[in-house]
């Protein structure tokens, strides 16, 4: 893309308010330096009417611009749009699916906090969304998956709220990697307030991203368009914790129209923070996911096995097969006798006996005057 086409999308963007469908449908006939030109009133588009809103957003561009980039250069953004290096292609797939909300299309471009390359970071990204007002169970668990989500290589993409997306970025900023913030206001401010040094510790290693201009407002429709966004940075989403009207079921249902995975992690049945998600599963709108190894396997696809974090033996898994059996036909309170035992389990007696032996050594079973019988689980740790 050429530096002309940039800055034409740099413009437009700070004219049309980001996800408007029809400047998508604009964009797909005409290059967005033509667009700006019609915008501007310096040309007419065929077929197409240019929305007043733009025109008059459009008198003051060139001093629009100017702010824009003084914000950006004072908080340190920059503008990364298609033909950039750091421009993740996913992106694209936005404008080619059906609006949600009156909202559609790619971003023109994003404001990007941070050194990192979103490209790189988003190529295993995975959203990790939910309540604002979200239970303890529901901020532990997040803060967990984003932990072990990050220790097995993927990058957490949310959008810095209260509640369950701030503590999926704790989570992966805790095992010291990257997350990815996208938010529904400049990239510059720092929403909510109080993620202050949230926001800077996720810009250290990490990104803080937004399509909206510097300085622009969080209003209620951008956190909707915003969430577009977040699902179409990542392979796959995961909500912990939405209720049936809940805005990130929003996120969801963008990475199901862009045949991205979509996740649900339970929680109780009671949980009426829990009813969303419980909802989307039941109709088949998300696949259910407990931990980080159900989420890995979704993403993976084929070949996921080995992406798999691994399971931590158990004492109990690495026994031989014979002490295993032997455990088995043991009781905590009824005594048995090796023949007893070999009969329940089929075994022979001579290698009950020798099994007995090794698991007395280990602390499991306790010799009694009438047989033998369990004293420690082996399955626990």
């Amino acid at each position: 893309m050429s530096a002309k086409q940039q800055i034409a999308r740099l413009a437009l963007s700070l004219v049309v308010e980001p996800g408007d469908a029809r400047l998508r449908d604009l964009l797909a006939v005409h290059p967005p330096e033509r667009v700006l030109l019609a915008v501007r009133g310096g040309t007419h588009l065929p077929g197409h009417r240019i929305p007043e809103v733009w025109t008059e957003r459009a008198s003051d561009l060139d001093g629009r611009v100017e702010r824009a980039r003084s914000r950006a250069d004072a908080a340190g953004l920059r503008w990364v749009c298609p033909g950039d290096r750091d421009w993740p292609s996913a992106l694209g797939d936005l404008d080619h699916v059906v609006p949600l909300h009156g909202t559609a299309g790619a971003p023109l471009g994003l404001w990007v906090r941070g050194a990192a390359n979103l490209a790189a970071l988003c190529a295993k990204g995975v959203a990790l969304v939910g309540a604002r007002d979200c239970t303890t169970y529901g901020a532990e668990v997040a803060s967990d998956l984003g932990a072990d989500l990050t220790d097995a290589g993927w990058t957490v993409v949310s959008g810095a709220a209260y509640g369950i997306d701030g503590c999926a970025h704790r989570g992966a900023l805790a095992m010291g990697g990257a997350t990815v913030a996208v938010l529904a206001c400049g990239a510059d401010l720092d929403y909510p307030r109080s993620h202050a040094s949230l926001l800077a510790r996720i810009a250290d290693d990490g990104l803080v991203v937004s399509e909206q201009a510097p300085g622009e407002s969080p209003l209620k429709g951008r956190f909707l368009s915003r969430n577009r966004i977040i699902a179409a940075l990542s392979r796959g989403t995961i909500v912990v914790e939405a209720a049936v009207r809940s805005g990130s079921l929003n996120t969801l249902n963008w990475a199901d129209q862009l045949g991205r995975t979509t996740m649900g992690l339970p929680g109780p049945v009671t949980s009426k923070s829990s009813g969303g998600v419980h909802l989307a599963v039941r109709e088949g709108k998300a696949v259910l996911v407990t931990d980080a190894r159900d989420v890995v396997e979704e993403l993976g696809g084929l070949g996921a096995e080995h992406e798999q974090l691994e399971i931590p033996a158990t004492e109990f898994d690495r026994m031989s097969p014979v002490m295993q059996a032997t455990l088995d036909g043991l009781d905590w309170r009824q005594q048995r006798t090796p023949i007893e035992i070999a009969a329940a389990v089929r075994l022979s007696a001579r290698e009950v006996r020798a099994a007995l032996g090794d698991l007395e050594r280990r602390g499991l079973v306790s010799r009694t005057d009438g047989g033998w019988v369990l004293v420690r689980r082996a399955d626990t740790g």
